[in-house]
Formats: structure tokens, C-alpha cells, sequence
């Protein structure tokens, strides 16, 4: 194959750019060098040694894993997927085949990040996003989706030990390890899901999400309500908007409590109907609230209904890491930079 030229690249690059790369505009939105700090305290105590290959650079990971959320990718392709494309190489600022990290770094580097690691980046970028202007304001909106996981097969007798925190004692080792025993069955609308709930509070003028927290799938998503209120009591507006199922008579005390504006769906129940009043109310409170759902929507585009993951410790890392991509996103999209 004969040498591209300087001006051939030169070319390549102009017809590139008229095709608008996302990933250009998202990295352009980021201040990826303010996640140094976090990463390197994280990673601290774990290099004990000069010797042998020294670790790749832990933004470019952390960027790395940021497009394979991105990309809904594994740690297999993401290695593919990087080597294979220009736009990803450019993304990332690497230009040789010997800067791509391998699969099994990427792995673990995630592991050692872990839930905390991405937590702390979560929040950082939280407080770079006010900076940024890009302020909670016109009231929060709360809500849950489900994130599943691979479906196990066990049995009833199993299943039910699990659900009693006792797993099968007759289980070898390796089969523990590929056994998750933190996620959980639930049905809802005639829909049988089995994994983890990400339950987040998100402000419904910018659609951000501002706070988070993972459980089992059987969890109710009220029972998440009230720690996610901290993060409500932030937004200018001071108004809660969630659907008919995290309405309650505590939940209204709640509110008051905080003094913040009770903006949740009434619920009929039997032989007491909705009234027209209450019907009018809720619908006029679906334009605020629907927007979450663009939330939710915008991630399951990204495959963020589905992870392959084992336990809550990775399912909460996953998750994490799937929220913080869409706010990058989300930046992106509103012409911000954070």
C-alpha cells in the first residue's frame, strides 16, 4: 500500500468533518483533565512498582469506557471497535495501534474504578455543570427503569434461597461466580424483567440527570422517593413531579415537610375514581413529567436497558457510568461545555 500523503489526509479530514461527528462535538463539551484528580486518588496505592509496562493513561480510560457505554460495546469490541475506526482513535487523541488499550485492561480497569470511582465523577460533573450555567431549574422530575441483566436459569428451590440471601450450598465456586445473586424478578404492564431499577431525579428544564441510585428490579420505586428528594431541594423550583405510583399520604407529608411543591399524579383506586378535576390536573402535570421519559428513552437507544454484568457492585458501576455518559451527552446537544 503506498503512503497516504499530508494533503490526501488533509482531505480525509474536511470530508470528514462535513458528516458532523458526534463524538468530535462531545469531546469538544468536555473537560476531560478536571477527572485526573478523582481517578488518580482511586487508583492511588495500586501501582507499587516502576517495573514492566507502565498503565495506560487514566483519562484516556475513563474516555475509553465513556465511549463503550456510549456505544453499548464490549470490553472485546470496544478493543475492535477502536483499532477499526478513525472517529474513535480521534476521540481519543491516539494515533499509533500500541495506544489502544487491550480488552482485558479496559475490564479491569472498570473493576478498579468501581461504583465509588464513578460515583465521585458523577458528582464532580454535577457541580461542573452549574458552573457551566446549566443550573437545576424549572423543578425535578423522579422516576425509574429497569436495567436488565442475563436471565438465570435456576430452579424454583434455588430461586427461592437466593431471595433469602442463603445461595444454594451445593453450588461449586465457579458456579457462584457466574451466578447473580443480588438481581432480582419483578412483572410489571405483562412485562417480566430480571436485574436492577435505576432510579434518578432529573431536572426538567435542561434534562439532567442531577442524582441516582440502583436496586434489585423487585425494589418499588417509591421506596427510593425520599433519599432522592436531598438532590430535589437543590432546584430553583422547588417542585417534585413523579407518576401516580410514588403518591402517598407520607410522601405528601414529605413534600410539605420540605417545603417543596407536591407535583405528583393522583391515583384513583376502587370504588374511587379519578374526579374530572384530578384527570385535568394530571395531564396538565404529563407535559413537565413526560420529559423524563425522553430520558429514559434517549438511553435505551444507547442499549441501556440491558447489561451484561454480574452482582449489584458492577450493576451499580454499570449504571453509574450509563447515567454520566448521557449527561456528557446531553451537553453536547444543549452547545454547553463543562
Amino acid at each position: 500500500m503506498s503512503q497516504v500523503s499530508f494533503f490526501e489526509h488533509s482531505d480525509f479530514l474536511s470530508h470528514l468533518g462535513k458528516h458532523k461527528d458526534p463524538l468530535e462535538k462531545l469531546n469538544k463539551a468536555i473537560n476531560w483533565k478536571q477527572f485526573r484528580g478523582i481517578i488518580d486518588k482511586q487508583f492511588r496505592s495500586d501501582r507499587k512498582s516502576n517495573a514492566g509496562r507502565p498503565p495506560f493513561d487514566y483519562v484516556l480510560m475513563l474516555k475509553v469506557i465513556v465511549l463503550q457505554s456510549l456505544y453499548n460495546l464490549s470490553d472485546h469490541q470496544t478493543e475492535f471497535q477502536i483499532l477499526d475506526r478513525y472517529t474513535f482513535k480521534r476521540f481519543l487523541e491516539i494515533e499509533t495501534d500500541s495506544q489502544v488499550p487491550d480488552e482485558k485492561t479496559i475490564w479491569l480497569f472498570k473493576e478498579r474504578l468501581g461504583e465509588e470511582g464513578i460515583r465521585k465523577i458523577f458528582d464532580k460533573f454535577g457541580k461542573e455543570l452549574d458552573v457551566a450555567g446549566f443550573t437545576a431549574k424549572s423543578g425535578s422530575m423522579i422516576d425509574a427503569t429497569f436495567v436488565d441483566v442475563p436471565r438465570q436459569r435456576n430452579s424454583r428451590e434455588e430461586n427461592d434461597q437466593i431471595k433469602n440471601d442463603k445461595p444454594p450450598e451445593d453450588w461449586s465456586d465457579s458456579k457462584r461466580h457466574q451466578k447473580d445473586v443480588d438481581a432480582r424478578w419483578t412483572k410489571k404492564n405483562d412485562e417480566t424483567h430480571f436485574g436492577y431499577k435505576n432510579h434518578v431525579c432529573a431536572d426538567a428544564k435542561h434534562k439532567l440527570i442531577r442524582d441516582f441510585s440502583v436496586t434489585p428490579a423487585s425494589t418499588h420505586d417509591s421506596k427510593e422517593f425520599t433519599s432522592l428528594l436531598d438532590t430535589c431541594e437543590k432546584n430553583e423550583a422547588k417542585s417534585v413531579y413523579a407518576d401516580s405510583a410514588y403518591m402517598s399520604e407520607d410522601h405528601r407529608a414529605e413534600l410539605q415537610k420540605r417545603g417543596l411543591r407536591n407535583r405528583i399524579h393522583e391515583k384513583g383506586y376502587k370504588n374511587k375514581p379519578l374526579t374530572e378535576k384530578q384527570k385535568n390536573r394530571n395531564k396538565v402535570l404529563s407535559k413537565t413529567r413526560v420529559r423524563i421519559e425522553h430520558i429514559f428513552g434517549r438511553m435505551s437507544q444507547c442499549g441501556a436497558d440491558l447489561i451484561r454484568s454480574i452482582g449489584i457492585r458492577r450493576a451499580q458501576m454499570r449504571i453509574g457510568l450509563i447515567n454520566l455518559t448521557y449527561n456528557m451527552n446531553r451537553l453536547a446537544a444543549l452547545g454547553g461545555r463543562a
